[in-house]
């Protein structure tokens, strides 16, 4: 079996907290293809910032959860930049199936929103985009 690939999370903590712990669950499933460590900074200090780019470089993949405020999420966008600047693979994650879910500021046009299935993490872990 291969080793799972390290993902940092990025959500909207003040609207999607719930999202996060569910995808927390999946990647404890036996099998998964990803680990999640609770890499969240949970309040805004002066280096958070650098605290983030740190863990961002730790990991293999960074996944956003795409929920309805997400577009309002400064601290996502400002994620998203850092994986972009810091060439980390990424991928846009479809939060909620009865919901209109938005990207953050920073996404690229070109970057697709993926509906949240299991075939589709696999495959989005595994490098699929």
């Amino acid at each position: 079996m291969a080793v799972p690939k390290r993902a940092f999370v990025s959500f909207d903590y003040d609207h999607d907290a719930p999202l996060k712990h569910l995808l927390v669950g999946q990647a404890k499933l036996p099998g998964s293809p990803f680990e999640i460590h609770d890499w969240s900074i949970k309040e805004a200090s002066p280096t958070w910032r650098d605290e983030a780019r740190r863990r961002i470089r730790a990991s293999d993949v960074v996944i956003v959860i795409c929920g309805e405020h997400t577009h309002t999420a400064k601290g996502v966008a400002i994620e998203l930049e850092i994986a972009q600047q810091e060439g980390i693979p990424y991928f846009l994650l479809w939060g909620y199936a009865d919901k209109t879910c938005t990207k953050p500021t920073a996404a690229e046009a070109s970057d697709k929103v993926y509906k949240w299935a299991w075939d589709n993490l696999e495959s989005l872990i595994g490098g699929a985009r």
